[in-house]
This record gives structure tokens, sequence and C-alpha cells, in this order.
């Protein structure tokens, strides 16, 4: 039998494949440059457009673009009225700005466990941790695929809670035919660069409610209105402005909208491309009865931004560390997505403890993300099934 690389082997690829990567055209380019040489690099007018097409493609009445997701959750958390003595639930796997924006208002975070075959929130563990102190629950869209949004928003339509869905993952992801971003009471997205299109950084706040609206614009420019109606002392003054609220500098920069635009220009392309990758990962990994493949709920029309290889550990004889180790000696680099949010030495200082969520830690115990992303070629797809096929092959009890 071949062994893997790592037992001294030879690897599979001489050229390391990462977990994600951007795509850059020279449309991008062009539209970034455009900007550098335009009158405004920032508070111009590619912030309004990039507003304008996250709205159409979202069907959101209306949207605020920020520098980055975390900004985005955070000035969500702040519209909803989220603030000291409260509680939001959220997930434990996802990034911990997810549940650290609960944190930012002075608030605690509450994690209801996942759905140990989706890898998403449970609806019914949301239920389980309801109290008369929650004021939100934040639903992430793990992986893509979305959370049971309409099982969620029942749930917060019972209890008076603001749903706040983070889908920085998302973007692209239809639930029951309607775009991601127009079925939660606020939708949060980050355009980081391993994220199907990117800005570089950036993020945005979609919404159809109008006064939540209007908080977000506030929130995400300091506080400060040229709005008459929202002063409380106006003026005919043209320079007048004035600070109506305590809010951030979170705004997103002109070069990195027109950035966005073009990427999203692209993104029915890049959705597509995502799909056929992981419809190949599907069929090779569902012949393997030591890997688990995330199942899709049929109201999810999904744009997968991480393809998660999930091992049974009851049937492998090594750990996710050696796995992991022996994929990167083949030269497929990996990552794992996510540990525990209150697994974090800082959640540990706040008191929070293992065991809360024993689906959410298995899950963890075994998983690893693979390669995904636009870019990758048919080969590419082909050496990393090829890849995972030895290792587990080479580590099957």
């Amino acid at each position: 039998m071949e062994k893997p690389a790592i037992c001294g082997g030879t690897p599979v690829r001489s050229t390391p494949l990462s977990y994600g990567r951007q795509y850059i055209d020279e449309d991008d380019i062009r539209a970034v440059t455009e900007t550098l040489q335009s009158d405004y690099l920032t508070c111009g007018p590619r912030i309004t457009q990039l507003e304008h097409k996250l709205c159409a493609i979202t069907g959101a009445k209306y949207c605020v673009a920020v520098s980055n997701g975390t900004a985005a959750l955070h000035i969500a958390a702040l519209a909803a009225g989220i603030g000291p003595g409260d509680e939001v639930i959220t997930t434990p796997i996802t990034f911990a700005a997810s549940a650290n924006c609960a944190l930012y208002c002075g608030a605690r975070p509450v994690f209801a466990d996942i759905d140990p075959d989706t890898y998403n929130i449970s609806p019914a563990s949301i239920r389980a941790h309801i109290t008369p102190r929650t004021r939100a629950v934040v639903a992430v869209d793990f992986t893509g695929q979305a959370a049971e949004l309409d099982e969620i928003r029942a749930i917060c339509r019972e209890h008076n809670l603001t749903l706040i869905e983070d889908a920085a993952h998302a973007i692209g992801t239809r639930y029951k035919g309607q775009p991601v971003g127009s079925i939660a009471d606020m939708t949060t997205f980050s355009f980081h660069p391993v994220k199907t299109v990117t800005a570089g950084e950036g993020g945005a706040v979609t919404t159809d409610n109008r006064e939540l609206y209007d908080r977000l614009v506030l929130l995400h420019a300091h506080g400060i209105t040229r709005d008459r109606d929202q002063m409380a002392h106006p003026t005919d003054d043209p320079w007048y402005n004035e600070q109506t609220a305590y809010g951030f500098n979170y705004r997103m920069t002109e070069f990195q909208a027109a950035l966005l635009m073009s990427q999203l220009d692209k993104l029915e392309r890049f959705s597509r491309r995502r799909k056929e990758i992981v419809q190949k990962y599907d069929e090779a990994f569902s012949r393997i009865p030591q890997i688990q493949v995330q199942r899709e709920i049929p109201a999810s029309d999904t744009t997968r931004h991480l393809y998660i290889l999930r091992l049974r550990s009851e049937m492998m004889r090594c750990t996710r560390r050696e796995f992991f180790d022996a994929m990167a000696a083949e030269g497929v680099h990996s990552q794992v997505h996510y540990m525990p949010v209150y697994w974090h030495s800082y959640y540990e200082n706040l008191g929070y403890e293992k065991g809360l969520c024993p689906q959410a830690e298995r899950y963890y115990q075994e998983v690893m993300s693979l390669p995904l992303y636009y870019s990758l070629t048919d080969r590419d797809v082909e050496d990393v099934i090829r890849i995972v096929e030895k290792l587990v092959s080479y580590y099957a009890k």
C-alpha cells in the first residue's frame, strides 16, 4: 500500500494548495485604479452605488456598507438596542465576532448547540436557551448554507427577539428562493479575501426596516448627521453637521467599494464554480464510510464558502491533527473552522466552561476545511480528492 508523504512516500502535489484564495482580474484592477485617480477616496459616489447594488442582489430595501464584517455585526447589535444585562443567543461554531458583538454592547453571549448534520445552529437549542433576558438571536449561515430561517424567525417573533442573520459566508445563497439578505430583521455580510467576493476587507448590513436603517447609518459614521430632520438644533449653515448618537468610524473606502462592485459582477460565475466543486467533493466523499458529508437542507440553495471534511473518528487510526499534517505533506493546506467560541481563553476567563454544547465540541474534534475557491482547476479538485482517499485508506481501521 502506498504510504502518505508524512510517512516517507512521494507527495501527490509538488505545488501546494491553500484552503482559500481571492480571485482578482483586470476588471477589478481597473475599477480600483480608476477610483484612485478620481476625486474621491472616501465618502464618495461609489459607496452609494455599491449599497444600491447589494440591495438589488439581496432584495433588501436598505443597505449600509461598512469597513468589515465585525463592524457590521457591532452596529447591527447596537441598532437592535442590545445593552448591558441582555443576552444574545448564537452558535459556538463561528468566528468570534458573531458572539463578540454582544460583548461590545455589554451583553452576554449565550451559546446554542448545532445540528450534528448541517453544522448550523439548532432551532430547538435556541428555544431551550431563551430566558427573560434574551434580546436577540445571531443566526450564522455557516459555510454559506442558510440556517433554518423560517423556524428561527418564528421563535424570534414568538419571544419578541431581533433576528440578526450573520451571512458572512453566504453572499449568493438563497433560502426558499429568496436571497439571503432580505429575510432577517438585519443581515450582515463580510467581504474578506477568502469569501466568495471581496473588497479586501469590508462588510455590509441589509434590512427592510427604515428605523433600523437610520440607526445603522448614524452608528457607522461617528453618530454624525447632516439630515436636518434628525438634528436637535438645525440651521441653514451649509457646513453644519451634528453628532446625535454615539457612533464609530466604520466607513468603507471608495476603492474598496469599486473592487466589490466589480467582484459582484462575477458573483453568479463564482457561485456556479463553487457549486461544481462542492458537487465533485460530495460525490467522492459520500462513497467513503470514514467521512461524514455535510447535509444541506432542501430550503437552502447554497453558495458554499467553506467545504468541511469531517472524519468519523471512531473509524480512523489517527487524530485529526495527524490527518491535517498528512494533508499538508501531500500538498494540500487545510484549515479548521471553528473551535467553539467559548473555548477561547478570553471566554474561559469570563466563566464559560467546556461541555456547554456537546455536538459543537465533537464537531470541532473531527473537522477541517478543504480548498474551495473559484480559481481551483478540475485537476486541483481531483488532487484533493485523491489525497483524501489515499489518507483515509492508509488510516482507516
